[in-house]
C-alpha cells in the first residue's frame, strides 16, 4: 500500500507528518492493506494565514483494487484531528464499499453452486 502526502503551502510536509500519517493509516486500515494499492492524502489550511477554527481540511482518497476509487474529507482544527477523523470516515466508508463487494461476490458464487445443483439434478432425471 503506497501512501501519498500532499500539501499546501502553508502546512509544512516534513518527515514528522509523513511518519504520523502513515503510521494512523497503517494501523487503521492494516485488514484493508490486500485490497488497496494506493492512498492519497492532501492536506490544506482552508482560511490560510487569516486562521479561523476548524479550517485544516484533509482529504483521503484510497484507490481499491478492482473497485471505484474511495474518498472522504475532514475538516477540522488541527492537522492530527483531521487526519484522525478522516482515517474513521475512510475505514468506515472501505467496511461498507468492501463489504458489499465480497457480499455480491459470495452470493454470486452461492448463486452459481445452487444453479449447478440443479442442472446436476435435472441431467440425473
Amino acid at each position: 500500500m503506497q501512501i501519498n502526502i500532499q500539501t499546501d503551502s502553508t502546512i509544512a510536509n516534513n518527515a514528522g507528518l509523513t511518519d504520523h500519517v502513515q503510521s494512523v493509516l497503517e494501523n487503521a486500515l492494516s485488514r484493508f492493506r490486500d485490497n488497496l494499492t494506493r492512498i492519497e492524502v492532501h492536506l490544506s489550511d482552508t482560511n490560510g494565514p487569516k486562521g479561523g477554527a476548524d479550517d485544516i481540511r484533509c482529504v483521503m482518497e484510497a484507490r481499491v483494487a478492482g473497485y471505484q476509487p474511495i474518498a472522504v474529507t475532514e475538516q477540522n482544527a488541527t492537522v492530527h484531528q483531521s487526519i484522525s477523523g478522516a482515517t474513521d470516515k475512510l475505514k468506515r466508508a472501505l467496511d461498507s464499499a468492501l463489504g458489499k463487494l465480497h457480499d455480491n461476490k459470495r452470493h454470486a458464487s452461492v448463486k452459481n453452486a445452487v444453479i449447478a445443483d440443479a442442472d446436476a439434478e435435472t441431467a440425473a432425471e
